[in-house]
Order: structure tokens, then C-alpha cells, then sequence
């Protein structure tokens, strides 16, 4: 990730505020409900591991949970809520760990952070080999939405409240699957400004991407709940299996 859309201190603490007013947190738990399946008294591994919003109530269930992440400023507000969960800075899609989980997950869509197919692949690969021979991955990804874009621009507003305004301006680079998606956060007088660079994926193109490194489809949900996948959803979570050791 270039240092233009990095997860600097602002990003973070921006983090913590926007998964609060669009009630992320409290999804936590049914997140952490569902992860728990695969992983029971056993360990994971959060890819974009940020604050620990779903880690700690992950451990809280009695799971032995580690992360990685790029950001300095995320770790450091992991560290501040929690030191039981061990995590350390790097690349997810340029790691390695002597130690082999139950379980490696990737939610809220940090998965298309990674902004090539090249570097996609490289994660997957990754995080396969961080499993154990039983292991599973789950990965949390939206239903790219790329209607109403006019000239390769759409603006969409995502929140508003008696004190926040958030509004989304999104261009499209269609030839290489990028969004550059800029997030602004109007606060009183304050409008503060937030890119990213994200590479969307069809759940089609990430089995493909899966197969390419030894992994194969198990499962696929519409929700945290266990709801159907439907061609109205907006986002799935895709399950994962070792197919070659």
C-alpha cells in the first residue's frame, strides 16, 4: 500500500469512529459467533487484524488468536485494548509464520486492499500456508456495485446524523478492477478526506484465485447469521479448504 492511501494515525482513529456509527461493533460478536465454528479451543489468524475489532471477542470464546497488519497506528490501538492477542506488522500478502492455525480469516472487506490480481494470489497463498492440514480459510468480501457510475465516477452518501455527514466519491478503473474510494467526513466545520485503492472481486474470480494455491470452495454464506447467497446480496463470506498438503 503506497504512503498516499496508508493507514496512518488519522485513518485509525477515523477506523474506530466510522465502525461505530455504522454499527460494525456490534456485529462483532455474531462475526466472532460464526468464526468460532471453525476454530473451537483452537487458533486463528486475522489478516488486517486493525483494532482487534473482531479478534478480542474471538478470544474471549477461548481462541488463541493472532494477526498481522501493515499499519502501525491499527496495532497500537490493538495493543491499547487488549495484550493477549499477539499481533505483528506485515504484509498480508507477503508473510510467513512458523506457526500453523485452524483457522485464517480476512473480514470487512480488507481482502480487496490488495490492489492487484498478482497480489491477491500472493495472499491467498499465504494464508493457505498458514493453515494446518485441516485448517480453514474464511474471507469476508461486498458484491462489487458498480451501477450508476457516470463516466467512470459515482458519489453515494453513506451516513448522516445530527453531527456526521459521510459521503463516498468513487472512481472506477475498470481495466484493472480498481476502485479509488474516498471516503469524506463531514464534522461540524472539519471535512477530513480519507482514499483507498481496493481491487473488487466476483466470488467467481476469488474460486479461481483460491484454486491457484490449493484451496477449494466449502462453503458460502450471504451473512454472519448463515443467510442464503442470493443475487440481492451485498456481500458474501466464502469458506475455504486445504486441497493439497
Amino acid at each position: 500500500m503506497t504512503k498516499e492511501f496508508s493507514y496512518d494515525e488519522n485513518w485509525a482513529l477515523f477506523y474506530e469512529k466510522i465502525t461505530t456509527m455504522r454499527g460494525k461493533g456490534a456485529e462483532a460478536d455474531e462475526t466472532a459467533a460464526f468464526l468460532e465454528r471453525y476454530c473451537s479451543g483452537g487458533s486463528a489468524l486475522e489478516l488486517g487484524i486493525g483494532d482487534g475489532r473482531v479478534a478480542v471477542p474471538l478470544s474471549e470464546r477461548g481462541v488463541r488468536v493472532e494477526g498481522v497488519d501493515n499499519s502501525d497506528s491499527m496495532l497500537k490501538l490493538l495493543a491499547k485494548r487488549t495484550d493477549l492477542i499477539k499481533a505483528w506488522k506485515g504484509d498480508i500478502a507477503d508473510f510467513s509464520s512458523e506457526q500453523r492455525y485452524n483457522l485464517v480469516y480476512c473480514v470487512h472487506g480488507t481482502f480487496t486492499l490488495l490492489s492487484t490480481r498478482e497480489a491477491q494470489i500472493a495472499g491467498l497463498r499465504c494464508a493457505a500456508e498458514a493453515l494446518d492440514d485441516d485448517g480453514t480459510l474464511v474471507i469476508e468480501l461486498y458484491v462489487p456495485a458498480l451501477s450508476h457510475f457516470i463516466n467512470g465516477q459515482k458519489t453515494t452518501t453513506t451516513l448522516v446524523d445530527y453531527e456526521n455527514t459521510l459521503i463516498n466519491a468513487d472512481v472506477h478503473d475498470p481495466l484493472n478492477q480498481n476502485l479509488i474510494s474516498t471516503i469524506l467526513w463531514f464534522s461540524g466545520t472539519s471535512v477530513r478526506r480519507f482514499p483507498q485503492r481496493l481491487r473488487y472481486v466476483y466470488h467467481q474470480e476469488l474460486d479461481t484465485m483460491a484454486e491457484c494455491v490449493g484451496l477449494e470452495q466449502a462453503e458460502r454464506w450471504g451473512d454472519w447469521a448463515k443467510g442464503a447467497f442470493t443475487d440481492g446480496s451485498k456481500r458474501h463470506i466464502s469458506v475455504y479448504r486445504r486441497t493439497s498438503l
